[in-house]
């Protein structure tokens, strides 16, 4: 049934296609939401293409952004600001890829059990992860609430990046195993050997996790993102 809901959906939003102009303008909003960490005005975007060597005017910056609020996939706000619009009126079915996940993994204790065998898979699109390889790409479905400090609830799926060799784990979200165990965990060096897993929850009884170098952890992803379970059809 799942299946069929995709394929109608590919369907549907496969006839919707932009101009390399609009899709000029999305990655480049996108850029500068993601990058610049701000909403720019039309004109803000604009001197931002012309930097980049887009000579384009700002009647035509101005009509390409009127056409994607039509399609509503651009608002802008009382101050002018362009914000992204993530619906499912866009799409292509080639945009969308499928990445393991891979069970339970506690924000509590490191209960949950971890194996390399995949549960199941999701179906993502890669406008949520352009700057990342979807083959780097994982989920796995969190278990308690020691992490929601983090906007990570019990039943969300968390995606993270395969961790890569001699990758620099200090501060960040990790889901790590643990004798077979999986735990989502902010990571730190306490020095001395000492490796600390800690939490980041409104729940007082969660305390971190503390263990040795030489015990048997296994570091198996650095955080991405959060898909919380209240935008998932169930």
């Amino acid at each position: 049934m799942y299946i069929c809901k995709f394929v109608q959906l590919c369907n549907f939003v496969g006839a919707m296609k932009l101009t390399a102009k609009q899709n000029l303008i999305i990655k480049s909003l996108r850029e500068l939401i993601d990058q610049k960490k701000e909403n720019p005005t039309s004109y803000r975007l604009q001197k931002f293409l012309a930097a980049r060597g887009i000579k384009d005017s700002m009647k035509s910056v101005m009509q390409v952004v009127e056409s994607l609020e039509k399609k509503e996939l651009i608002t802008r706000d009382k101050n002018r600001q362009l914000f992204l619009v993530e619906n499912e009126s866009y799409g292509d079915a080639q945009n969308i890829f499928s990445i393991p996940l891979y069970g339970l993994a506690s924000c509590g204790e490191a209960l949950a059990y971890a194996d390399d065998m995949a549960d199941d898979f999701l179906q993502i699109s890669k406008s949520l992860f352009h700057k990342t390889d979807p083959e780097h790409l994982f989920a796995v479905k969190a278990l308690g609430d020691s992490m929601n400090k983090e906007g990570i609830d019990d039943g969300d799926y968390v995606i993270f990046e395969k961790a890569q060799a001699q990758a620099e784990f200090e501060g960040k979200i990790v889901v790590a195993v643990i004798n077979g165990m999986a735990t989502i965990k902010r990571y730190k060096n306490m020095g001395k050997g000492i490796v600390g897993l800690f939490p980041r929850s409104t729940n007082e009884t969660h305390h971190p996790i503390y263990i040795s170098e030489a015990d048997v952890i296994f570091v198996a992803g650095i955080f991405k993102k959060v898909l919380p379970v209240k935008f998932v059809s169930l």
